[in-house]
Formats: structure tokens, sequence, C-alpha cells
């Protein structure tokens, strides 16, 4: 395939984020879609670029993901994410990770170590720690923010819903190859090792070189209940418009079970699309050679 114009779409989670924090939500993404460009262009590979934009997202405190990232109902940290490229269908995920700076990084040495495709818990940190991934102190990455918004949930005073969300992104390089990696500290209070739809193939990240890549956010059992990355994907694959089928998931998911969310989408074509049913998202698009456009 020709003419493709590589391109990264970056999400920092579908949620309400309050209106004064809303252009720094969008800025943050902004700027993890610029650093993924680059990468795009010094390597040419989707696959790299989004891993550079989910790390610069796990960084910001701003988002639900690495530092930042939302508690459990016992205070802890139990971090999910997932990475997947479109030529060979490989995925690796981590589920309930202890605390780590980057639990995307280590999804793509799940991903490229192959053995399996996903590791949880205790099992997900020893592996990590086997790879060469240093354990975090949990003080580094727990913020004041999410400290009292734990707080307030727990008082009844707040929704379990995170207004950062989850962070994810999804690129098409030159060739027409795909991929998709998504990262999330989960909703607040929630059971320690509950597991949300981040790191399940299909739900929260899906890419496939012949369909399309999606990245998803919002709640994640609403999100595995329908599968809703591939769901939109499959549209892609039928010749639906990227634009187009972002909306049309977006939509059947609101209809069929009123899920909340939000997706972003590329085609191999290098076509992309973002949708949501809840009052913000913070997003950005960096396409070569152009301008970045974001918002929320």
């Amino acid at each position: 395939m020709s003419g493709i114009v590589p391109v990264v779409v970056v999400h920092g989670g579908a949620g309400d984020v309050p209106r004064a924090k809303r252009p720094v939500h969008a800025e943050g993404c902004k700027r993890a879609a610029e650093a993924a460009r680059e990468v795009l262009l010094e390597t040419g590979r989707a696959l790299d670029a989004v891993i550079e934009a989910v790390v610069r997202l796990e960084a910001d405190p701003l988002f639900n993901a690495g530092t930042g990232a939302c508690l459990t109902s016992d205070g802890t940290l139990e971090l999910d994410a997932s990475v997947m490229e479109g030529g060979g269908l490989t995925f690796g995920a981590v589920a309930s990770l202890p605390p780590f700076a980057h639990p995307i990084r280590i999804a793509e040495a799940v991903r490229a170590d192959g053995r399996h495709a996903c590791y949880a818990g205790a099992g997900a940190a020893r592996f990590a720690t086997e790879q060469g991934f240093e354990p975090a102190d949990p003080e580094a990455l727990v913020t004041e923010a999410a400290r009292e918004r734990l707080a307030k949930v727990k008082a009844g005073r707040a929704d379990a819903g995170w207004a950062g969300s989850t962070v994810g992104a999804v690129a098409c390089d030159a060739r027409g190859r795909v991929a998709a990696a998504t990262s999330t500290g989960g909703t607040v209070g929630k059971r320690p090792g509950r597991v949300g739809d981040t790191p399940i193939a299909g739900a929260g990240t899906w890419a496939d070189d012949d369909a399309g890549a999606c990245s998803a956010t919002g709640i994640g059992e609403h999100i595995m209940r329908t599968c809703l990355s591939k769901s939109a994907c499959d549209l892609l694959r039928a010749g639906v418009p990227a634009q187009e089928a972002a909306d049309a998931a977006i939509a059947a998911f609101g209809r069929r079970i009123e899920g909340r969310g939000g997706i972003v989408v590329v085609g191999p074509d290098g076509q992309a699309g973002l949708s949501r049913n809840t009052a913000t998202m913070s997003w950005a698009l960096a396409r070569a050679g152009e301008g970045t456009e974001f918002g929320f």
C-alpha cells in the first residue's frame, strides 16, 4: 500500500474532566502524540510510536496510568496495560500489576517474549523483574490527587470513574502497519484484583493490519461485554470510513448496554477517527508533515 501518511492518535481517557483542567489534559495528549510522531518517523514502526505515546502519558500525573493512577479500595496501585501489533496479531498485557513506572513497557516485553499473552498480579511482577524492570516506590507513583479522589469516593461524594481515565494510542506507519497500546489504573476504589478491559484483547485494545487499530477508554465492565475495540475494527474491515466506524461503534455501545466511554481508531490506509459518549475525552492527532490537532 502506497501513499499512506503516517499518523498517531492519542487519548487521555473518557470521563468528565473539570472545565478548568480540560486544556491541560489536551496539551498532555498533544505532547505525547508529537513525541510518538517523532518516533514513528525515526523508526518507521507503528508499534514503536504507540508505546512511546503511552510511556509519555504514564509519566504525566494528570492521567490515570503509571504515575497518578487511581487507587484501589485498600489505597494501593494495581495497573493494567496492553499492546498489540497488527501484522502477526501479537499481543502482550499485564493485569493487576503492582507499582512499576511504565506498565506498557512490561506489556511490550510480554508481547515480544511470546510465551504467554498476559500475566497478572505477582506473576506479572515476577515476569517484569526477570525482564530487568525495577519495581517502583509506590510513593513515587501515588499522587495527592489520587488520594483525595479515593477519599471522596469512599465518602460517597464522587463517582468511581476517573476524570483522566485510561490512556491509549493507535498508529499507522507508511507501510500500512497498525498498532495499539492502552494503560490504566482502573476505577477509583476498585476491589483489589479487579481487572478491567485494558488488558483484554478485543476489548480495550485491538490491532489488525487487515482492518485497523483501536484503543478504548471508559467503564471497563461495559467495554468487555461488547468487545468494543474489535467491534470498531470489524467496521473498518467492512470498509466503513474511520470516523464513521468510530461513531457507529460508540453508538451501538451506548444503545445496546448503555455503555459509557470512547475510542480512537486508525485504518491501514492512515485514516483516523475518534468518538465518545462521555462529557470529555482528551485527544490528539499527529500526522507526518502536518500540524497536531488536539482537544477534549
